[in-house]
């Protein structure tokens, strides 16, 4: 019986996903001088990219874009230090008025969330 191309591959697959590690790419990879990394710029959080992505999951409830259409508030335009409140709120436990974003919130870091709050408290252009 012929094998089939899956399994003819597979090995081959996890020979190339063993050479791909970052361990192994980090020995193959030149090493960077010492004042490059001192130069390099701190984490800066964030990107508007990076929000826009996170924020996206925030449509299957508060709608495209954070205005709601339905009976769940809309998120954008609110108020900034309202909705860093209330996100911290939901990630503490504390929002007693809550269903599944105490949950959610608790994916999210510090600079994430209040990244979204600045995110959606901007009107979109």
């Amino acid at each position: 019986m012929p094998l089939s191309p899956v399994r003819t591959l597979r090995p081959a697959l996890c020979l190339a996903a063993a050479l791909l590690t970052p361990a192994a790419m980090a020995q193959t990879a030149p090493a960077a001088p010492a004042a490059a990394l001192a130069a390099a710029p701190a984490a800066a959080g964030p990107t508007v990219q990076d929000i826009s992505l996170i924020a996206g999951t925030c449509a299957n409830c508060h709608g495209p874009d954070g205005r709601s259409t339905g009976g769940i508030p809309s998120l954008r335009g609110v108020n900034e230090r309202h909705l860093l409140a209330r996100m911290q709120a939901f990630k503490a436990g504390t929002a007693t008025d809550a269903t599944v974003m105490t949950r959610l919130m608790k994916g999210y870091d510090d600079a994430q969330i209040q990244a979204l709050a600045q995110w959606f408290s901007q009107e979109a252009k």
